[in-house]
């Protein structure tokens, strides 16, 4: 795994957007932090009141000085970052955790994005489009109007599957159900609920199709001290931790920390 530069930073909100119904896009004059950060990281984002605790948000994308942050305001932290407007100062932590591993020499990519999912993977689509792969983005969201940024999507190379579980957009139903019926991809990164992920590791182990996914939890550090966001792993992956010793089952798998180890994992080490 690459060494990680982690650090505090104090960054200046440049630009607030509203992208949909309670779906905001930060973005931050952060230049220390748009360099550092590769695809698929994160960061733990620290309210400016100080009286709640910070709170994991995916880098969406980086350019230049700036870096942003897209995130659903679900709560009273992500309502107070959600209340942020141009000028405001946030202080982030980051950029945290192992993201996508985009070298890979597959020339026809599936990216599988479900709901909040969208804001980890334009970095990897943009990384991948630059080294020469067609890259398909399968997108999912509840309704139409949840379905935020795909021409964002579509400008930067991409082409777009879309689906919802209403059908007022797309096709009707779960973007996994789009993806088992679509040509096989030589590689799938992914990233969206637990079950979504769950369902494209079983349609890649089933196809023999590598896949990378980013797993979303609800960190209590983000960098692994307290052991409050794991998921098993089997032992031999490159990923397992080495300390503290982990208990194994049957000696097959350790339990590795979303936040640390992750939020990247190969589909075919996990054991969940």
């Amino acid at each position: 795994m690459a060494t990680i530069d982690t650090r505090v930073h104090a960054t200046t909100v440049s630009e607030r957007r509203e992208l949909g119904p309670g779906v905001v896009l930060l973005t931050l004059d952060a230049a220390e932090l748009a360099n550092a950060t590769r695809p698929g990281q994160y960061v733990m984002a620290i309210p400016p009141s100080g009286e709640t605790a910070a709170t994991a948000l995916a880098v969406y994308e980086t350019q230049g000085k700036l870096a942003s942050l897209l995130f659903f305001t679900t709560g009273k932290r992500t309502r107070e970052l959600a209340a942020l407007h141009s000028g405001d100062r946030l202080d982030l932590i980051g950029p945290l955790g192992n993201g996508f591993d985009c070298s890979g020499d597959a020339r026809d990519v599936a990216i599988v994005a479900g709901g909040v999912g969208i804001a980890s993977v334009l970095l990897c689509a943009q990384r991948l489009v630059r080294l020469g792969s067609r890259v398909r983005l399968f997108y999912g969201a509840r309704t139409a109007e949840l379905l935020i940024e795909s021409q964002r999507f579509a400008d930067a190379g991409c082409e777009l599957v879309e689906t919802t579980d209403d059908g007022t957009r797309g096709a009707p139903g779960f973007v996994t159900d789009a993806l088992e019926r679509a040509p096989r991809p030589q590689a799938i990164y992914a990233c969206g609920p637990t079950p979504m992920l769950r369902r494209v590791a079983q349609i890649a182990n089933a196809s023999g199709v590598r896949a990378q996914l980013s797993l979303e939890e609800t960190f209590g550090c983000g960098i692994g001290g307290c052991w409050g966001c794991v998921v098993p792993l089997v032992r031999a992956s490159v990923q397992a931790p080495s300390f503290p010793p982990a208990q194994a089952v049957n000696g097959d798998f350790v339990y590795a920390r979303i936040c640390r180890e992750g939020p990247v994992f190969w589909a075919h080490e996990l054991r969940w």
